[in-house]
């Protein structure tokens, strides 16, 4: 029994002690690292669809009546809001946005003064998907107001 006892102890040395260290640190950086990649695709796919709703509302709040503008010289320059949607949807396929989004995107609210449009972007994440099935879906909304001067 003493020296069955003496075999088994001569092999637990300390080999590969530290394997099982350095895969719980792997781990966790790798972790770190997912959180820290995804956040910031998060952080920039919020401020592009700020961006685009910002250029949208621009867009469509350009569409103006010229005509009751030359009319009213110095007055102000209504916008034609009945256009203001499918001016947002065109400008969001010249953004290269996917069908869904095009979709989602419009108007919110719409008079001769001013414009309010949201926007919606889908990405895919990279790592965190992984454990979180499914595509994230971030919103941005602006608000454009026709003003002469």
């Amino acid at each position: 029994m003493r020296r069955w006892f003496s075999q088994v102890r001569a092999g637990m040395d300390d080999r590969g002690s530290g394997a099982g260290a350095v895969i719980i640190f792997a781990l966790l950086f790798l972790s770190l690292a997912a959180f820290v990649i995804d956040g910031g695709m998060s952080i920039s796919k919020r401020e592009r669809a700020a961006d685009i709703a910002e250029q949208a509302a621009r867009y469509a709040a350009q569409d103006i009546d010229r005509e009751a503008l030359y009319d009213n010289e110095g007055g102000p320059a209504p916008i034609n809001f009945e256009n203001c949607d499918a001016r947002v949807k065109a400008f969001a396929r010249e953004m290269d946005m996917t069908g869904p989004d095009i979709a989602a995107t419009h108007c919110v609210a719409a008079d001769v003064n001013q414009v309010q449009v949201q926007v919606q972007l889908t990405y895919s994440p990279v790592f965190t998907g992984m454990f979180y099935g499914g595509d994230v879906t971030v919103r941005g909304e602006a608000v454009a107001e026709n003003e002469v001067g």
